[in-house]
């Protein structure tokens, strides 16, 4: 079972949450916090396995609820620091670069912009709360030892950070199955140190369709229209300008390009999105 803590100054928002996550049977809210202080506060009294954690709060916003974590965290014998108990995810309406960046440096696990979709909320908890469950046990020496992998599983994170804030500035719908899939094609690419080439057919796409339980065609598709509501849709200025169209503003671009285009910029920088997204913050 793992325990959550919603932090959040949205009533509403925390109450929807709870219901939809307390109807899941691996999950319960422990409790739920609308200010900052309050934050610590519960996180110390509750002692949750993942916290929810929205950055514009009351009394204490949620970058200084991350510093305050961070500096009552422990350090390894070897002086380098170990991941954050609870677990953080960081929930927001905006996605800044260096915002994003601040937080992944002080140990949030992930990165989720508004609106969102629930189903994949629940996702990544179950992966980081699950982690922290493991974590808990680990005897000290063996943390120390499996820093190196850690490091690697924050890098993971940040990558999907990056995926999640280029996309929702493209303005591909979160609740569109086509969004999962773009999102974790690039991830797969990135992660797995590969080039693109002809990959997303043969391979990619078949590897989606069985995580999801559909077809390569449907995975293919649905990518499409994703793609297709964000042109019509969304900031059709920055898909084409992402994509490398130039002054072509009436060329949709295609499914292998824009998830080519979405892997260069989480693999060498995003410093077009963290400009676009400074302006519109």
């Amino acid at each position: 079972m793992v325990r959550v803590l919603i932090a959040d100054n949205n009533i509403e928002l925390c109450e929807t949450l709870e219901q939809y996550l307390n109807s899941l049977p691996d999950m319960e809210v422990v409790g739920t916090a609308y200010d900052g202080e309050e934050t610590l506060a519960k996180i110390e009294a509750l002692s949750p396995d993942v916290v929810l954690l929205d950055i514009t709060m009351p009394h204490l916003d949620g970058l200084a609820v991350m510093e305050r974590l961070r500096a009552a965290e422990p350090v390894n014998s070897d002086g380098t620091l170990r991941p954050l108990r609870p677990a953080v995810i960081v929930v927001t309406a905006f996605g800044r670069e260096d915002v994003i960046q601040r937080f992944t440096e002080l140990g949030a696990q992930y990165f989720i912009v508004k609106p969102f979709d629930l189903d994949l909320l629940a996702q990544r908890i179950r992966q980081f709360g699950t982690a922290q469950e493991s974590a808990a046990h680990e005897e000290p020496a063996a943390a120390a030892t499996s820093q190196g992998a850690r490091s690697v599983s924050r890098a993971g994170a940040d990558a999907e950070a990056q995926v999640t804030v280029l996309l929702h500035q493209i303005g591909v719908p979160a609740h569109f199955k086509g969004y999962i899939y773009l999102r974790d094609a690039v991830l797969m690419v990135v992660r797995e140190n590969r080039m693109l080439g002809g990959s997303l057919t043969k391979e990619i796409y078949p590897r989606l369709a069985d995580r999801y339980g559909t077809t390569p065609g449907g995975v293919e598709a649905a990518i499409r229209n994703a793609i297709m509501a964000a042109w019509e849709h969304g900031n059709r200025d920055f898909l084409a300008t992402l994509a490398g169209l130039g002054g072509r503003r009436d060329r949709l671009p295609t499914n292998s390009l824009l998830i080519a285009k979405l892997v260069d910029r989480v693999r060498f920088g995003n410093s077009l999105a963290g400009q676009v997204l400074d302006k519109s913050a």
